[in-house]
């Protein structure tokens, strides 16, 4: 654990309870008088906190350093996916989130199962997780449209990640992308894209939707 997040961060003083008290105390094991250190995820503030006093249901923090400390991607990406299954899309959520994507947005798409239904609270939830294991000071962010005409209105320089000669691994420009779900995109879909911005992988292997969102984010990224 890098960090614990705590929405008062930055106060003189906290106390710990529930959860955020059994794991530290339980789990990480920590005693009174040392030192762990909380973010609130609002700023790039890593807060150092003493541990003055413990019981078994609450512990007293005292506030005793401030860093500003900004862990983040070298690059923005942010990744409109269109629609699969929520769980697949949970199963990848924390390695995009430690290779750096800055946002996705969740597309319904021609050919995405039209009953999934996407929960962002509970994706946010496992970005906490992942985010205090990985250490990065600001959440992912998330979005939902409801077409890809819809998402690239808003984000007219968008990428398609598709069957192109047109290399990912040869372009350094790409800020917004868009990844297809099982199946591809329809003909009307990729019409909606000028042949420049159509981009692919250097293999002759299918990949599944997770695999290409993973594999995106890191040839950008990383």
């Amino acid at each position: 654990m890098q960090y614990l997040f705590e929405g008062k961060s930055g106060e003189k003083n906290i106390i710990l309870t529930g959860d955020s008290h059994h794991y530290i105390f339980k789990v990480r094991r920590h005693r009174q008088n040392e030192i762990i250190a909380l973010r609130n995820l609002q700023d790039d503030t890593l807060y150092l906190y003493k541990i003055s006093s413990i019981n078994k249901k609450k512990a007293f923090l005292e506030l005793v350093e401030e860093k500003d400390l900004q862990i983040t991607a070298k690059k923005e990406l942010h990744i409109g996916w269109c629609l699969i299954e929520p769980k697949n899309i949970e199963k990848v959520l924390p390695s995009l989130n430690e290779i750096g994507v800055s946002k996705i947005t969740f597309i319904l798409c021609a050919r995405s199962q039209q009953n999934n239904k996407i929960d962002i609270q509970r994706l946010q939830r496992i970005m906490l997780n992942s985010s205090q294991q990985c250490g990065r000071s600001r959440m992912m962010e998330f979005d939902i449209m409801g077409s890809l005409k819809e998402f690239l209105s808003q984000n007219p320089k968008s990428y398609m990640l598709n069957f192109s000669q047109n290399h990912i691994s040869e372009l350094n420009d790409i800020e917004t992308i868009v990844i297809g779900c099982e199946g591809g995109f329809t003909e009307k879909e990729i019409a909606l894209f000028d042949e420049s911005k159509i981009v692919g992988f250097d293999t002759p292997l299918i990949l599944k939707s997770e695999s290409a969102v993973c594999a995106v984010a890191s040839k950008i990224l990383i």
